[in-house]
């Protein structure tokens, strides 16, 4: 598929500047000055990212206590501190994770930092063709066996156009019961002119526009699966880790969060 894309530095990818809202290194200037026109737009932009991540390491280390130990990071950008590697083997040393990304920079970096790890592989495919992914994971993921799919801070990359409950599903449908389903997304749900003001600098900036998404569409992604309690939440409330996690105004995080497991 994206092998022939061409690596394109004018403009600013979305896997880099959350590398570089999360601190990583592996960005270049025009993810920056896109970032910081962010945060200036959106002062709490780092700390929704910071957020976003801390779900996923609780959501990781649930799947894996439920028995899973097979991980399909789908637009997993560059797997810098506390991906899903690191927390799912600190859990269980035999979890076995693919990475998909379609950012070709994004792919040389995560091929770099991971090396020759046996447990870990990284593909360079699109989410949104599924055959491809999956025909490329079967090699490396046994899939009679459950998979926790991941798609964490990435289905708002994906347009209403590419029919994303169309492109989950095909997902859903080659994995076995108890298979989870693992979702962070952005929200306007208790916004503000800033959410649209985010939205309109990716949809100018970037080769990927985001599309928020409300609590009831996010829920349509879970068609086949049984929501894991407490269903679709903003991103600090599903299951912190302590009370004191949970911030007083969760919806300021503008991010919600779900996991399901299929029937």
């Amino acid at each position: 598929m994206g092998e022939q894309q061409e690596i394109d530095l004018t403009r600013p990818s979305a896997a880099r500047v959350y590398d570089y809202y999360l601190g990583g290194a592996h960005n270049f200037a025009v993810d920056r000055e896109m970032a910081r026109k962010a945060i200036g737009m959106w002062p709490e932009l780092p700390l929704i990212m910071q957020a976003n991540r801390a779900f996923l390491r609780r959501a990781v280390e649930f799947c894996v206590a439920s028995g899973v130990r097979q991980f399909l990071d789908l637009g997993s950008g560059i797997p810098t501190a506390g991906n899903v590697h690191e927390v799912a083997r600190a859990a269980d040393p035999g979890a076995r994770v693919v990475y998909v990304d379609n950012d070709p920079i994004a792919v040389t970096y995560s091929r770099t930092i991971l090396g020759d790890d046996p447990q870990t592989s990284v593909l360079r495919a699109d989410l949104r063709d599924p055959d491809d992914v999956l025909a490329q994971a079967r090699t490396f993921l046994d899939f009679s066996r459950p998979v926790a799919v991941m798609m964490v801070a990435v289905l708002h990359f994906v347009g209403d156009a590419d029919r994303p409950a169309d492109v989950v599903a095909a997902y859903r449908d080659a994995v076995p019961p108890g298979s989870f389903l693992v979702v962070s997304h952005a929200t306007q749900d208790g916004q503000d002119g800033q959410a649209d003001e985010h939205e309109d600098l990716y949809r100018r900036r970037t080769a990927t526009p985001m599309t928020m998404r409300s609590k009831a569409r996010v829920a349509e992604f879970f068609a086949g699966y049984d929501l894991v309690d407490p269903g679709v939440v903003h991103l600090p409330l599903w299951r912190p880790a302590a009370p004191d996690e949970v911030d007083e105004r969760p919806e300021r995080f503008a991010g919600l969060a779900a996991v399901g497991r299929k029937r």
